[in-house]
């Protein structure tokens, strides 16, 4: 969306608290490469700047202008050739170091702006993959995705251009300023009174320029947002004939952007004529009052008069000079002027990214792993071959003893609480006894909390009171890539990445042989169907698998849970998407499935679950019932109704 009606978008000064992280993060990876280019540029400035050091001396070489008479004596050349020779070797050194410095930086600078981009990406994607679920849940994901688009390139123009202008201009700006002073302090004054106007011009049409460069920014983005959210829901556009509101949000979205890149645009625009206007208006002014203190042949207040008597006095090469570093003063704060709108986006941009990579990465104080074990003179030992026989490894804190616990699947849930927020329980005194093999079905209505009571499990979530043990440890003591490693989940809503068919069901077990993928998609049913595609199990699959249908797709979500062949399972609604006739195909393959395994069911199709150990019905976040299909069915409470409800609609 547009930004809200006064939000400032500009070069805040919390926004400028970013700079120096956002320089310390480059220096982080290219220490000694960014302090090679700031010594180059300072060749290049110097070199560019070498005009005004050498101007007066070659007037002062080929001339000279008697203060009292103001009549000027030109040198023959037979005089000051030598000298004249020596200058231009010194000059011409000059500009060829820095032609080679700024063929340098330029090279070192290009390995470095890319170099940091590909690193703060990978830092950036690292960090994220480290946060919780709950970060993405707050975090709207088109916003985590802009960070990585439009911030990461106006921090991209700001590393590879902005910051080199802003350092070769502040370099330039001392310089000049320090000459200046050098030849006349009265010219000087005359000069700084012209820039301070000049700073004055900027701070207000330079800040309304940065203003709406961030407003276009935005805009941009919500257009772009706009235009992706009405692409993929074409289907619901048409359905209930949407097309012209759709037109007229984007007419408004659209005519946003116009107006804030008009805008934009227009100040950027205006900035430069007004600036170059005055510098000239600058020089003729220091011209005028150069002349008119030549002429009355004025006291010169200076730090040249200390070294060389020239400067007592206000002389044609003074006054030469100055004009040039008038110039160049001018427009190097024009220049700059133009970078603050990229200053300004930079800065937001960094700080967004620094928002992210700032936030608290998921705790994991967990120290009981997973490991593998096998039989060995009677006894087991743990070992790096794939047994299929698992165990906890448990290293007790309070004394040496090491233990290892056999991976059974026996999930305990005790007295649990739970809230997304601490002031908003919607968990109470949950209660579930899971043994291994047992298939636990959890009902009720849509926002009861089945999903959440999964989500404590894998520990997406930490409890607010109460306890869950798994094989009798608290899971709060596993490590969590070890707890989830013997977790397998089927969601309602499928997941599919870009990348053949093999890959995705892999996904569930990467160390899987081709020979097991196709057994686990043999068990959900799913081989007739991914032999029929055009390349088999070869098949790519782009966009969460848009050349598939909704089925297919949850076909292929069972069969990566089959591959994962994990001890506990979790179906979220894993049959939401089938149809009856394949529902029954592969509710027969996941009966195979489920074998010695603990399963926890969510379904809102109750014909699912009539086979389950336990039957628990859930009513705003309570367990209100629990027992057996027939045992629920006959204290006619609320599964009854449930159940008898749902055959009635069909």
């Amino acid at each position: 969306m547009a930004a809200p009606r006064g939000v400032k978008a500009k070069l805040t000064k919390e926004n400028l608290k970013t700079l120096p992280k956002l320089i310390k993060y480059l220096f982080k990876y290219y220490k000694w490469q960014m302090i090679l280019v700031f010594f180059l540029l300072t060749i290049v400035t110097v070199s560019t700047t070498a005009a005004s050091i050498f101007l007066p001396i070659i007037i002062n070489t080929i001339s000279a202008t008697d203060p009292v008479t103001k009549e000027t004596t030109i040198f023959a050349f037979d005089v000051v050739k030598d000298q004249l020779t020596g200058i231009a070797i010194a000059l011409g050194t000059l500009y060829v170091l820095g032609l080679i410095a700024s063929l340098l930086y330029t090279q070192i600078m290009a390995f470095v702006g890319q170099g940091f981009l590909d690193k703060l990406r990978r830092d950036m994607f690292n960090k994220m993959e480290s946060l919780p679920i709950s970060y993405f849940d707050r975090t709207p994901h088109g916003d985590i995705m802009s960070r990585y688009t439009n911030d990461v390139d106006a921090i991209r123009q700001f590393v590879s251009q902005t910051l080199i202008q802003a350092y070769q201009a502040l370099l330039t700006i001392i310089f000049v300023v320090f000459m200046m002073l050098y030849y006349s302090v009265w010219l000087a004054l005359i000069a700084f009174v012209g820039v301070f106007v000049v700073t004055r011009i900027i701070k207000h049409i330079g800040g309304n320029s940065a203003k709406y460069f961030m407003k276009q920014q935005m805009t941009t983005g919500a257009v772009e947002g706009y235009i992706e959210e009405m692409m993929n829901g074409q289907k619901v556009v048409k359905v209930f004939n949407h097309e012209e509101e759709s037109k007229a949000k984007f007419n408004e979205l659209n005519d946003n952007l116009y107006n804030d890149a008009k805008n934009a645009n227009y100040y950027g625009n205006i900035l430069m004529p007004i600036l170059n206007n005055f510098g000239n208006l600058l020089y003729i002014l220091i011209t005028i009052i150069g002349v008119v203190l030549f002429a009355l042949n004025a006291w010169n207040l200076s730090i040249g008069r200390l070294f060389d008597s020239t400067y007592a006095y206000v002389g044609i090469a003074t006054i030469v000079v100055f004009l040039g570093m008038t110039k160049q003063l001018t427009q190097t704060i024009a220049n700059v002027s133009q970078q603050m709108s990229m200053i300004a986006m930079a800065m937001a941009g960094a700080a967004r990214i620094f928002n992210l990579m700032e936030q608290t990465p998921e705790l994991d104080e967990g120290y009981v792993t997973l490991v593998q074990m096998k039989e060995e003179n009677g006894k087991l030992v743990e070992t790096t071959e794939r047994t299929h026989h698992w165990a906890w490894k448990y290293q007790h804190k309070s004394s040496d003893k090491l233990e290892y616990v056999e991976l059974k699947g026996d999930i305990l849930l005790d007295n649990v609480d739970f809230g997304y927020y601490e002031d908003k329980i919607v968990l109470h005194n949950i209660d579930i006894y899971a043994h291994p093999g047992q298939q636990i079905a959890l009902v009720g209505a849509t926002g009861a909390g089945k999903t959440t009571i999964t989500n404590l499990i894998n520990r997406f979530y930490d409890l607010a009171d109460g306890k869950v043990r798994y094989d009798g440890i608290n899971i709060n003591k596993i490590k969590k890539a070890d707890l989830r490693k013997s977790l397998a989940i089927v969601l309602q809503e499928t997941n599919l990445f870009t990348g053949t068919v093999m890959e995705n069901i892999r996904y569930g077990r990467l160390d899987a042989t081709d020979e097991e993928v196709i057994e686990a998609s043999k068990i959900a049913n799913a081989y007739d169907f991914i032999t029929r595609l055009p390349d088999g199990f070869n098949t790519m699959l782009t966009h969460n698998g848009a050349n598939l249908s909704q089925g297919q797709r949850q076909l292929i979500a069972i069969a990566r849970a089959a591959c994962a062949d994990a001890p506990v399972m979790i179906l979220d609604e894993a049959t939401s998407s089938i149809d009856t006739r394949t529902e029954a195909l592969v509710q027969a393959g996941m009966d195979k499935l489920m074998e010695g395994r603990t399963v926890f069911v969510i379904a809102h199709r109750l014909s699912t679950v009539r086979n389950s150990d336990c039957i628990m019905v859930l009513d705003k976040g309570r367990i209100i019932e629990r027992g057996t299909h027939d045992d629920l069915l006959a204290k006619k409470g609320t599964y009854y109704q449930l159940y008898t409800g749902a055959f009635e609609l069909e």
